[in-house]
């Protein structure tokens, strides 16, 4: 009762406030029992999300702000999260050693700093106090720790249930035809038009000649797979320029191309093996499935903690 009656003396005092100044009320996500999430610490947790939307979406604001307001929603619920199973650590009567706190700073401060000078400086530049860095670190431990106990726990996937998903996601494990390809790049902006094409046939000939290709492309080649010898392992069409993809389709396992010549760069293409569209076996996949349905159980206990938990507090959205 008393902390209902705290909770309600919090938003009242938040209500009042809004009212006394217009436009704070937005500075208020959420308030969890005697907690206060403000909309400036979700806008500090997707941060670096919201930059990357940004850049893949640069073209497209409609749906940048359908994937901002659909990132803000699922951080606000991850922080209402959070503060749950803070309170539940802390309700349960449950005790962190001071010492596993200090041994965990320790690490992060060795992993990520080097030094505690260096430690002091970057949260002075990000105005992190050290109480509110060490704080950070032991609410992770407490987090971490109670949903490994409440989500985490050992799960098993029975074989009849990966069988059963595996049927009804046929789609999901078909794929096209597809070629295993090693390729040479010869780009004309780097040497011109014509002393790359005379490039590519010096190499075609050594290749015909018996140089192996994979040697041949890892000297030559402009490639971002010269590294592998060319190595772009399995492709299947989207993958290739359409000019390219032609010429790599209608090539049988073992043959090569000639010279391909384009207007950016001069290309030569090896098809080491080739297979024909199919859907993936159930043992290549098995292992992924499995790995899907524990992804899924976690997530639908992970809900069903949360929902436990929320029943037993005070939580107020704004």
């Amino acid at each position: 009762m008393r902390l209902f009656l705290f909770a309600g003396l919090i938003v009242t005092i938040a209500v009042s406030r809004v009212q006394a100044e217009p436009g704070l009320a937005d500075a208020i996500a959420v308030i969890v029992n005697d907690v206060v999430i403000t909309y400036s610490q979700v806008e500090s947790s997707i941060a670096s999300s919201e930059e990357l939307l940004a850049r893949q979406y640069a073209k497209e604001p409609e749906v940048f702000q359908k994937k901002r307001s659909a990132l803000i929603q699922e951080t606000i619920e991850e922080l209402v999260a959070r503060q749950l199973i803070l309170n539940d650590f802390t309700n349960s009567g449950y005790n962190l050693p001071e010492s596993v706190i200090d041994d965990a700073v320790e690490s992060r401060i060795r992993q990520e700093y080097g030094d505690r000078a260096t430690l002091t400086k970057t949260l002075q530049a990000q105005g992190i106090t050290a109480e509110r860095f060490r704080k950070n670190i032991r609410d992770n431990i407490i987090v971490s720790a109670l949903r490994e106990k409440h989500v985490s726990q050992e799960l098993i996937v029975s074989p009849h249930k990966i069988e059963e998903y595996y049927k009804e996601h046929q789609d999901q494990f078909k794929l096209p035809d597809q070629v295993k390809l090693r390729m040479i790049v010869l780009k004309k902006s780097d040497n011109g038009p014509e002393v790359t094409k005379s490039l590519a046939q010096e190499i075609l000939a050594k290749i015909q000649g018996g140089v192996p290709f994979k040697e041949m492309a890892s000297v030559y080649s402009e490639g971002s797979q010269r590294g592998e010898g060319g190595d772009w392992g399995w492709v299947d069409r989207s993958v290739l320029r359409p000019e390219l993809a032609k010429v790599a389709f209608d090539l049988k396992p073992g043959q090569r191309s000639g010279v391909i010549d384009t207007s950016e760069a001069c290309y030569i293409m090896l098809v080491e093996d080739a297979r024909l569209a199919h859907t993936k076996p159930l043992n290549e996949v098995r292992d992924e499935i499995e790995k899907t349905l524990l992804a899924q159980e976690q997530q639908r206990l992970q809900k069903q903690w949360i929902d436990r938990l929320k029943r037993k507090a005070f939580v107020r959205y704004f």
